[in-house]
Order: structure tokens, then C-alpha cells, then sequence
């Protein structure tokens, strides 16, 4: 890893946290992977995570404000989509890490990797 310095990394930091923050709740989290199978609209997000509208909508304001997923509107409908890459490459990276059907082997090689590095 590159040296940076100590201003950068807090600032880094602090972003960093916020990030984590943003997607460090279930039905977030969820709303984020469903999303970067492309646009969804309310009642999609509503019906693919069983949850009621009124939470869901309190989870999407959250996203919202953090910049994590943009809106458009259709006549009556809202549609929400990823609206970071830092996202994206999040849900990316959670999907091979605790989704894929070999997530056990991709977590052995990481660990494998790892350890290599430190030696």
C-alpha cells in the first residue's frame, strides 16, 4: 500500500466510515444488491425485500442522502438505481464474498493470499 499523507488518510477515513455506515443495515444492504441488477421501482424493492413501505422508504432516504442510489420519475412511479461506483464495486465485492456458491473457496484463496503477503 501507497503512503499517504496523514491529512489524506483521515479524510480517507472518514469517508470510508461513512460508507460503511450507509450499507452496515440488512435491508440496505439488500436494496443495494437488488439494485445493481439494474433500476427498480418501489413497489419492487417493496415486494423483493418483504418489508412495508414506510420502513423501506426510510431506508432509501437513508441511501439517498448518503449518495448512494439516484431517483427517476415515471408518471406516478419512482425508480431508484446505483448512483456511486463506490457502491457498485461494494456490492461486487460482498456478492463474491458472502453470495457466490464458491464463497468458501474465494474466502480460502483470499485468506491463502493474505498470509503470503505478510510472510
Amino acid at each position: 500500500m501507497k503512503s499517504m499523507p496523514l491529512d489524506n488518510v483521515l479524510k480517507s477515513a472518514k469517508r470510508a466510515s461513512k460508507f460503511l455506515k450507509s450499507i452496515a443495515n440488512d435491508n440496505r444492504l439488500i436494496i443495494l444488491c437488488m439494485l445493481a441488477e439494474g433500476e427498480k421501482n418501489v413497489s419492487e424493492l417493496e415486494e423483493g425485500l418483504g418489508i412495508r413501505q414506510p420502513t423501506l422508504s426510510q431506508q432509501l432516504a437513508r441511501l439517498r442522502e448518503d449518495n448512494l442510489v439516484s431517483t427517476r420519475r415515471d408518471s406516478k412511479h419512482i425508480y431508484y438505481s446505483l448512483a456511486s461506483s463506490e457502491a457498485e464495486q461494494m456490492v461486487g465485492l460482498l456478492y463474491n464474498l458472502f453470495c457466490a456458491e464458491d464463497a468458501d473457496d474465494a474466502k480460502a484463496t483470499a485468506d491463502r493470499t493474505d498470509k503470503v503477503k505478510v510472510a
